[in-house]
């Protein structure tokens, strides 16, 4: 039964919150909306039937709810948004049977899907959702070819059905990895893109969709029918392609593949030299999902590669989100968003105010993805994804205290939380754990 709620700087109302209730006032909080403006004091978020209703300040406002949290004054966030990993497509990464992240003898490429094998239940998963991560874009890796398939976009609800986007972006890697999985040299792997792309153009009709018919053109066909039917949506823009690439020239080079497929919807994945030519990346209106940690020249493609590149691809105008150095660790971006805010106060660095480093964990990532206004931002419409932390979401100690994705109440348990509270208790005099069960 709902009960009235009025908001005012004197109330304290505490509500234990159902795991699948979906109508929920939270208030008392340090809100951050997430789309990078600055953190609300005395902020209030609601959420009806899974969306938020409202977020902003208390004002005194009244509101009928099923509960009520008083956040006694701590940070509540939006969700996490996770881009570029391969979340819910392993359990053990070193167990073939159970990892599915790399298809390196498929018969398939482009054609590849993430969407039909992702597991809810994965332990990465479950892991990821405590760290306060809500969705993910999660995708297979290159690995037998240039093309890695088409990604999907996942909630981390651990219902039966985690896909909220399939097939939304296709991945491709050129650079270094892409001249190793094409014969060994960039040229190779420029040649192969252009040619798949120009096979899935030979299979677009009139209204951008593929065609029953052969493929009219003289060349020889290199991909697969299916292959290059996957690629139509990226030639015609209604997929977003990413392509995995560092140099500076390489980044210039996947930019003017505009000039023969002007409708490709690009996203640049990586760019570890995007500083140097940032201003070519923000006249040509490409977002950026970039490690915020790169510092060292580990490779020949990133010999450029400093801690403020994405500082100062931002202050081109660059739209940047950040991913983790690792995929299947994607948990650490908070860390990360937050090295970036402490780099802004060294002179001479290049980092991020605090809210536009929020920003690039949620909102941002979000809008890239294909989500804009839905993930990743807490507004009227959006998805009820919110997190309860003990402390600032960027400290490396804070920790999430309660999860709400789509306005329901996730459980925060997961193996490596059963395993630390198994052996907090360190008394010899029992048995060994594992004879505890």
């Amino acid at each position: 039964m709902k009960r009235l709620l009025t908001l005012a700087a004197s109330a304290i109302v505490l509500g234990s919150a159902p795991v699948t209730a979906q109508d929920v006032v939270i208030f008392n909080a340090k809100l951050v909306l997430g789309d990078g403006s600055d953190p609300i004091d005395d902020g209030v978020v609601v959420v009806e039937d899974g969306k938020v209703v409202y977020a902003g300040t208390s004002d005194g406002r009244s509101f009928e709810t099923d509960q009520a949290v008083d956040a006694q004054g701590g940070w509540v966030t939006p969700g996490l948004f996770a881009a570029v990993t391969t979340l819910g497509l392993s359990d053990v990464g070193a167990v073939s049977e159970s990892n599915d992240q790399s298809p390196g003898s498929a018969p398939f490429s482009a054609a590849l899907d993430t969407a039909p094998i992702v597991n809810p239940n994965s332990q990465h998963i479950l892991v990821h959702r405590a760290a306060g991560i809500t969705r993910a874009a999660t995708t297979t890796m290159p690995s037998g070819s240039i093309f890695a398939g088409q990604g999907a976009i996942i909630d981390l609800d651990g219902d039966s059905d985690p896909v909220t986007g399939e097939r939304a972006f296709q991945m491709v890697a050129l650079g270094e990895s892409g001249a190793r999985l094409s014969g060994g040299s960039r040229a190779s792997a420029h040649v192969l893109f252009r040619a798949a792309l120009r096979e899935a153009q030979a299979l677009t009709g009139a209204r951008g969709t593929p065609q029953t018919t052969e493929i009219s053109i003289d060349d020889e066909v290199l991909l697969g029918r299916f292959d290059a039917e996957a690629l139509v949506p990226v030639v015609t823009g209604a997929q977003k392609l990413f392509v995995a690439v560092d140099r500076a020239s390489d980044i210039r080079a996947v930019l003017a593949l505009r000039d023969d497929f002007p409708r490709l919807n690009l996203v640049l994945v990586g760019a570890g030299e995007g500083w140097l030519v940032a201003d070519a990346i923000a006249a040509a209106g490409v977002p950026v999902i970039a490690d915020a940690l790169d510092d060292l020249p580990e490779s020949f493609e990133v010999l450029a590669a400093t801690q403020s590149n994405i500082g100062r691809m931002t202050r081109a105008g660059v739209q940047v989100a950040i991913s983790a150095n690792s995929g299947e660790n994607p948990r650490n971006v908070s860390q990360a968003a937050g090295n970036l805010v402490a780099l802004g106060r060294i002179p001479g660095a290049a980092g991020l105010s605090w809210g536009q480093a929020f920003a690039a964990i949620s909102s941002v990532p979000a809008a890239i993805s294909g989500f804009e206004g839905e993930a990743g931002i807490l507004a009227a419409g959006s998805f009820g994804d919110v997190v309860i932390w003990n402390g600032d979401p960027l400290e490396v100690g804070s920790i999430p205290t309660r999860v709400y994705i789509g306005g329901v109440a996730q459980s925060l348990e997961n193996h490596q939380s059963r395993l630390r509270d198994r052996y907090r208790d360190l008394d010899e005099s029992d048995l060994p754990k594992a004879y505890d069960w």
